[in-house]
């Protein structure tokens, strides 16, 4: 009877585990939905303006300012939102801030049914923008936090195929919508709306993160999360690790100890991100000047690629490593955009086969540019250090859907590109020289890799 009593408190002791196991697994995909449900949101509005901008531009009669400003309203609007979401996040929690930007996201999308001027449009799309900014600074530190070292990369990374998913799904729904369809522009606009609302109702009930907690000296909620939630007691472990009580502020990024880290991941962001939001918001009038059909193929072509670069990333980052999967991409990105700047004649198939290729490696280095925010900056700066390079690479990104149909105009496809190769030899030699190996370190230590 004793050695049945045992055994079966083993048993019990084993579904227990398996159970928890099952639970946590359970919580990460959750988890994963909804934060790539966030950079998916951010990718479709952006991918959105591009296939109504022509309905858009005769109804309101917007010139090629506005244009340029509308397509740019939801970047600057990050600029803006990612680190003053970064600050509140490092010092109220992930969790407010978490539900406070989804749900600005659903009123200013939903705000594009009414509107009835350029400036109106822009201000809406200033509000999503900043709430997509908010959703980065908390979002990737979020996940980071919780995610498995063994696995952070590949968990990660998946945010960003959501937003190349994004991007193209939009470009698909905005151009079947608006060629087949009796759909004004602004339904088309505001179909994000619904993304929004159920992203919204996803979140309700997702915990705080222990590590923030921790680093607050909130210890028993910290570990009563911790073991609840992360996969090991060796995560639990070296959440322990961290500093308690202690205080980040935006100095703190350029001190000593993490400026390398602030110029790398902030320069890496904005050198990645600058060349492709310019090329892939304008894809159909960029092809179309190069000599190349335009429309669905084009613009879906490009998308899709980018797709792909993305995911090929995800499936190696964690087992090759993050620098082989950083460095040398921006050198290829640079010498392909060299070559369509200097070849101005080059035959339709060979720009074609250029454009598609620069897609897939910048969207394969690209995808690190969630990963190493969360990883090199420790958790009292994790959201400012996240929220200030994304700040930054936005610069970046509006200036260039900005000023990308005036270059065009003014400068010529040629010189245009030439500028975009400039801007990624940058962003490769800053890489060359700073950026780290992170592939299977702990939080911990990936945080102090730059400061000694």
């Amino acid at each position: 009877m004793a050695q049945s009593g045992k055994a079966a408190s083993v048993s019990a002791r084993k579904k227990e585990a398996e159970a928890s196991a099952a639970f946590k697994r359970q919580f990460l995909i959750r988890m994963i939905i909804v934060l790539a449900g966030g950079t998916f949101l951010d990718g479709y509005i952006l991918g959105i303006v591009g296939p109504v901008s022509a309905k858009m531009t005769a109804e309101l009669g917007i010139s090629a300012f506005w244009e340029g400003l509308i397509a740019a309203g939801a970047l600057f609007g990050i600029l803006l939102g990612s680190p003053l979401g970064g600050w509140a996040g490092d010092k109220f929690g992930r969790k407010p801030l978490f539900m406070l930007d989804m749900g600005l996201f659903v009123v200013a999308s939903l705000m594009q049914f009414f509107v009835t001027s350029p400036a109106q449009l822009l201000i809406v799309r200033l509000m999503m923008g900043v709430a997509i900014g908010a959703e980065y600074s908390v979002g990737w530190p979020l996940l980071s936090e919780f995610s498995p070292s063994r696995m952070r990369g590949r968990l990660m990374g998946l945010t960003l195929i959501a937003w190349y998913a994004g991007f193209m799904a939009a470009f698909v729904v905005g151009y079947l919508l608006n060629q087949y369809t009796d759909l004004g522009w602004r339904t088309i606009l505001g179909s994000s709306t619904f993304i929004a609302v159920a992203l919204f109702i996803g979140r309700f009930g997702m915990p705080e993160s222990p590590r923030w907690l921790w680093s607050k000296g909130r210890k028993k909620e910290a570990r009563e999360i911790a073991h609840r939630y992360l996969e090991s007691a060796a995560e639990v472990a070296d959440m322990e690790k961290e500093t308690v009580h202690a205080t980040g502020s935006f100095k703190k990024l350029f001190s000593r100890q993490y400026w390398r880290a602030t110029v790398f991941v902030s320069m890496f962001f904005f050198c990645v991100v600058t060349p492709y939001f310019a090329i892939a918001t304008f894809a159909d009038s960029v092809l179309q000047t190069f000599g190349l059909g335009g429309g669905l193929a084009g613009g879906v072509g490009l998308s899709a690629v980018a797709l792909a670069g993305s995911i090929a990333t995800v499936v190696l980052i964690d087992k090759i490593g993050r620098r082989v999967l950083t460095v040398p991409p921006q050198w290829i990105i640079t010498l392909i955009l060299a070559v369509l700047g200097l070849w101005a004649d080059a035959p339709g198939a060979v720009v074609l086969g250029l454009f598609l290729a620069f897609s897939f490696f910048n969207a394969g280095c690209g995808s690190l540019t969630c990963i190493y925010p969360g990883e090199v900056f420790p958790t009292e700066i994790r959201g400012m250090g996240t929220g200030f390079a994304a700040a930054f690479s936005r610069i970046g990104a509006g200036m260039g859907t900005f000023l990308m149909p005036w270059a065009m105009s003014n400068l010529g496809p040629s010189i245009t590109i030439l500028i975009a190769a400039g801007i990624a030899a940058v962003g490769a030699a800053i890489s060359q020289w700073l950026a780290p190996e992170t592939k299977g370190k702990s939080l911990s230590e990936t945080a102090s890799g730059f400061s000694h």
